[in-house]
């Protein structure tokens, strides 16, 4: 079995990517003492690609994974499309080494109704099935969405059982937003998830604004600033008890484990990827960096 290695979520350097270029950016995340990453919303121009594989070679450091969407409907985040860029996908696995393409979510028309999810798992087991004569598979990264139920059954389980060919990228910040356990939603897709997000979920100030509006009497108002003050944290800085939910993902022998964080809230990202590195030494896993 392959050991697990903590890496980073690109998503989150998005604007360091821009100012830094990715050669730099990359190099400052193995500084850090992370040497696996996962990109996602980084323009894959081909120069981007030659910086991202320079970096590869110079550094010692795992691509974990590219990113990628099923279809061009201009809600992909700037990641490239399974239905027009199929072989640039390809190629652009081939160049860095990657055997891992995840799809960052469902897409937001296919959120309607349990029909047009039903659409996306059609077209996504399709694709699925022809990256794997590339020698690609294909995962699904969830958010918090795929926990609403259809018929007692969680929409992530529907979409587990329409989609033989994926596998699953496991938010574990998502999956405790959603309401589910971390640690039973590993154990149910042990063998088909190869990569989880690490972030944590913590439970922000009621905003002074609110309680103004409390004084002048809109209940209301401070009713839903009472119940939206769920924020993404740095690991250890929330809620969640992460050594039992690590050691479950390492029992089920997921590949990388990757840090990220949605928002940051004016912190500089390598700041906040630092202090999730930290708690993640205390907790042990140091040799997985």
């Amino acid at each position: 079995m392959v050991e697990a290695k903590i890496g980073v979520q690109a998503m989150m350097l998005k604007e360091k990517f821009e100012e830094l270029g990715p050669y730099q950016t990359l190099k400052k995340i193995v500084e850090l003492g992370y040497h696996a990453v996962e990109i996602s919303q980084i323009p894959m121009t081909p120069e981007n690609v030659q910086e991202i594989k320079q970096a590869k070679e110079d550094f010692d450091l795992d691509i974990a994974s590219l990113s990628c969407v099923v279809s061009n409907d201009g809600a992909g985040g700037g990641n490239d499309d399974l239905e027009t860029q199929f072989d640039k996908i390809v190629a652009d696995c081939k160049t860095l080494g990657v055997d891992l393409l995840r799809i960052g979510m469902l897409p937001f028309p296919n959120m309607r109704n349990l029909e047009t999810v039903l659409d996306f798992t059609r077209q996504a087991n399709k694709y699925a099935k022809d990256l794997k004569e590339h020698g690609i598979d294909l995962y699904y990264h969830n958010h918090h969405v795929e926990f609403r139920k259809y018929d007692g059954k969680f929409l992530l389980d529907i979409i587990a059982e329409e989609c033989p060919e994926l596998g699953f990228e496991v938010d574990l910040h998502w999956v405790q937003r959603g309401g589910a356990n971390p640690i039973d939603v590993l154990d149910k897709h042990a063998g088909r998830t190869a990569l989880v997000h690490l972030k944590d979920y913590r439970i922000g100030e009621i905003p002074e604004e609110a309680f103004q509006a409390l004084e002048e009497e809109d209940v209301m108002t401070f009713y839903q600033a009472f119940t939206n003050i769920i924020e993404f944290a740095e690991l250890g800085q929330g809620s969640m008890d992460y050594k039992p939910i690590i050691e479950k993902a390492l029992d089920t022998g997921v590949r990388y484990l990757l840090v990220e964080q949605d928002m940051l809230y004016g912190r500089d990202p390598f700041d906040c990827l630092a202090d999730s590195r930290d708690h993640l030494i205390a907790l042990g896993y140091e040799d997985l960096f």
